[in-house]
């Protein structure tokens, strides 16, 4: 697949008819697991056998194209694990069988995650000249105290190395930071913040920190050997990075994602629109519009596994879940009240059935919870993207 002209300033208000329909594809291996990270990657100290998954990623392809039928692409992502571990070829090799599973329009997103590695930066002209056309790098932090304490193997260094390889082999580039870290101050934040902005193209990541079950930090936290900052002091970190990017022209699009106007991820946009995607690879999940009907797909986590329901069968999924107009509705509620721009009223009334219960949506819009957009859509304010998961559950009830 060769590099196609990429348009920098998409019209993101006419894609709200059409969420879109994305491609995903999971590269579950890393070079290390970090001690916060629960996705579903894996480290093998013998080197992965990058052909034969290739022509597994290509048969689970071919048994997804026969779910969906023909349809038009509007973005490609690559994610992890860490995808930038894979050799040029292979990325080539995954986009050219995209391109003849389903049609895809030159220029669209296409976006690969990668680690600020310099041996993996390296890479990124072969990336490239394969089609991606938009990469996504996991920074994390600014200062190398912290990420030492987050299990990344790159120091700053490296990272502003990554940075500036990406600005110029990239017409667009994306890196992420994690915030409300053990100590982290207002003022330590802001200053690590607007140095990011300074480097950043057109967007940024910003995730607070959290603690999932079943990784090294839970363990540590429910020892009492790590202390992360309590709900207040995150909370005002939360309002410092809204305050700080609203101020430097890239404002919150959704909860953790910030862009320049006109360069919000597409990919990205069709999941919080819910739109259908394919989800390849192992772990990978989908929403996807067959006969009629929504599933929800999901495929086998551990690779090996994956790999050889995908040679016997055609396919590594392991669910296919049909789902009923109330869970769609329930989705559509939790996915769109994180964008900014809010949800489609008439859209989520279709699937529902119902109106919104007008006692409860009352009492939101009077503690400044919600808000109404003219008739048509309804957004949460700042203060109830604070609370975003309580706001989702009582108007869904």
């Amino acid at each position: 697949m060769t590099a196609v002209p990429f348009d920098m300033r998409p019209n993101f208000a006419s894609d709200l008819a059409d969420p879109g329909f994305g491609i995903y594809v999971h590269w579950p291996f890393c070079a290390a697991k970090c001690p916060y990270c629960d996705f579903n990657s894996h480290v093998r100290h013998q080197p992965v056998d990058q052909p034969r998954f290739v022509q597994a990623f290509l048969k689970e392809m071919a048994t997804m194209r026969r779910l969906t039928g023909s349809r038009t692409v509007t973005s490609i992502f690559m994610g992890g694990g860490t995808p930038s571990l894979m050799a040029p070829e292979t990325v080539d090799a995954i986009l050219g069988g995209i391109a003849r599973h389903w049609h895809v329009p030159d220029g669209i997103e296409i976006t690969m995650e990668a680690n600020p590695s310099s041996v993996e930066a390296e890479r990124f002209r072969g990336y490239r000249a394969a089609g991606v056309n938009r990469v996504s790098l996991g920074v994390q932090a600014l200062n190398d105290r912290d990420l030492k304490f987050l299990g990344r193997l790159h120091d700053v260094a490296d990272a502003l190395k990554a940075i500036r390889l990406a600005r110029d082999i990239f017409p667009r580039m994306s890196f992420d930071l994690i915030y409300a870290r053990p100590n982290q101050t207002v003022e330590a934040w802001d200053r690590e913040l607007k140095e990011a902005v300074s480097y950043a193209v057109d967007h940024l990541s910003l995730y607070q920190l959290t603690i999932e079950e079943g990784t090294p930090f839970y363990g540590l936290h429910k020892a009492g050997k790590l202390v992360v900052p309590d709900g207040e002091h995150s909370a005002v970190l939360y309002e410092a990075t809204q305050e700080i990017t609203e101020r430097e022209g890239m404002p919150a699009y959704e909860v953790s994602n910030h862009a320049r106007p006109g360069s919000e991820s597409r990919h990205n946009l069709t999941y919080w629109r819910y739109g259908d995607y394919v989800g390849i690879g192992p772990g990978a999940h989908g929403r996807l519009t067959t006969g009629g009907a929504k599933i929800a797909t999901a495929t086998e986590r551990k690779p090996e596994s994956w790999l050889s329901l995908v040679e016997t069968e055609g396919h590594g999924m392991i669910d296919q879940e049909l789902l009923e107009l109330e869970a769609q509705s329930d989705e559509l509620l939790l996915m769109g009240l994180r964008l900014k721009e809010g949800v489609d009223l008439a859209r989520w009334q279709t699937l529902s059935g119902r109106d919104l219960d007008p006692d409860r949506e009352q009492f939101l819009i009077e503690h400044g919870f919600i808000e109404r957009l003219g008739n048509s859509r309804l957004r949460c304010t700042p203060a109830g993207m604070l609370i975003l998961d309580a706001v989702v559950a009582d108007l869904a009830c």
